[in-house]
């Protein structure tokens, strides 16, 4: 499989070992208490946290470059967005202005960039945590991991086949890439914005054909299977809770219980350096 591209990875550290549940129950909890909180210092020491566990999970760069790059984009586009239509926000969040530059409606002022920098923020912390997620996850074993809560196994299969599907797809997409090049479509920097653009159209249509295609003997070889016959069913993997996992699920509710009481000790949500 090609290097750009990320899906679950097998490995041997405490992560990989963590049970599926545990890191949903983690990544959901933590995610939500780092989005609704706008104090910086809690935010920002959510993503070294993040990026220390990046670090321990033995995760490359090589793996992720390409999500990384299209998430990266995304949100400046989003924060330059936010700043076109709204430019005095942080101004009327913040009851201050500490004008920086600009005049008339365009204006650059402290309280906008410290606004914009804890947006920034919200989606570098989401981004490692979801990575985590989905490169340390053995679908199968996450599958099992949600019928162990109770959640229904018909469901939890649909998760898992979801999550396997992330490499698949994009290993097709890259596939089919290849072969549009061979035939003299040029998607590399080398072309300009509508060549590349015209042979991106080249390889999307054969690529929502053929997830159709494969859709469709999945759910044949599962109807031939008699899935969802029964009410329960077996797993053959199915990783039993350990300590490992009771500590990271009290872990997370410290967080979020740290987040919740700044929301006290700030007076709501926001964390406001002006005062």
């Amino acid at each position: 499989m090609n290097n750009t591209l990320f899906g679950f990875a097998a490995g041997d550290t405490w992560l990989h070992r963590l049970s599926g549940a545990t890191k949903l129950l983690a990544f959901i909890g933590i995610s939500l208490i780092a989005m609704a909180s706008y104090d910086t210092r809690f935010t920002a020491a959510i993503v070294v946290m993040s990026l220390v566990l990046f670090k321990m999970a033995h995760i490359h760069w090589r793996q992720i470059r390409l999500v990384v790059k299209l998430i990266l984009v995304f949100s400046l586009l989003n924060l330059l967005t936010v700043y076109l239509f709204s430019p005095e926000y942080g101004v009327s969040l913040y009851g201050t202005r500490h004008l920086l530059a600009g005049s008339g409606y365009f204006t650059l002022t402290q309280e906008q960039l410290f606004y914009e920098l804890n947006l920034a923020l919200k989606y570098v912390v989401t981004v490692p945590l979801a990575l985590l997620f989905l490169i340390t996850t053995n679908p199968s074993e996450f599958a099992a991991s949600l019928n162990k809560l109770h959640l229904s196994y018909k469901i939890s299969y649909a998760v898992a086949l979801s999550l396997r599907y992330i490499p698949d797809i994009q290993h097709v997409y890259h596939q089919i890439s290849q072969s549009q090049q061979a035939r003299g479509y040029e998607l590399s920097k080398k072309a300009g914005p509508l060549h590349r653009l015209r042979g991106a159209a080249q390889v999307l249509m054969p690529l929502i054909f053929s997830s159709l295609d494969r859709i469709e003997t999945i759910s044949q070889a599962m109807e031939l299977r008699r899935f969802g016959r029964d009410k329960h069913r077996s797993w053959y993997m199915d990783r039993p809770f350990g300590a490992a996992d009771w500590a990271v699920i009290a872990g997370t509710g410290v967080i979020i219980a740290i987040g919740l009481s700044l929301f006290a000790v700030n007076g709501g949500r926001f964390f406001n350096p002006f005062r």
